[in-house]
């Protein structure tokens, strides 16, 4: 005997956020690795090239744990495109400064980025792309703008 599954309700938001995002990461990552950089290397080389910034400070920016931030730092200081250094401003701090190699493949880079995006959104026609971006924008700022406190709640994996 096999049990029925219960009705559905409501639309399954989950659903259809965890696949759309699944499958724009695993675009995202394809084509950033034409210019040997992951999503994470990326989103570290502009945030430090925004401003003077700790490993702590830049893997806030990016929801990265801190041995996922000393891995990537890592393998951007190995490629030249990062490197650690003494603050300018807090003598005890260290922070991320992207080389010149590193800032001129993070203006490469952003343009991969501004294009997969691009490609996903021209999926749509145009009224419909800006109802999403301001409804995803008003879940972010508003409703959804914060993670609940639970202890079992786990972020999937990036």
């Amino acid at each position: 005997m096999t049990a029925l599954a219960p009705a559905r309700t409501e639309p399954d938001l989950s659903y259809l956020l965890d696949h759309t995002s699944h499958v724009l990461r695993t675009r995202m990552a394809a084509a950033l690795a034409e210019v040997g950089l992951t999503a994470r290397m990326h989103c570290v080389l502009v945030h430090a090239l925004e401003d003077e910034r700790t490993q702590a400070q830049l893997a806030e920016l990016g929801d990265m744990d801190k041995t996922t931030m000393v891995v990537t730092v890592d393998a951007l200081e190995k490629a030249g495109l990062a490197e650690r250094r003494p603050s300018s401003t807090d003598r005890r701090a260290r922070i991320v400064a992207v080389t010149p190699k590193g800032a001129e493949l993070a203006g490469r880079s952003a343009k991969i980025v501004d294009g997969v995006h691009r490609e996903a959104l021209e999926a749509l026609p145009v009224r419909e792309r800006e109802i999403l971006l301001k409804a995803l924008n008003r879940l972010v700022d508003g409703h959804l703008s914060t993670a609940a406190e639970a202890s079992t709640a786990r972020r999937a994996r990036q």
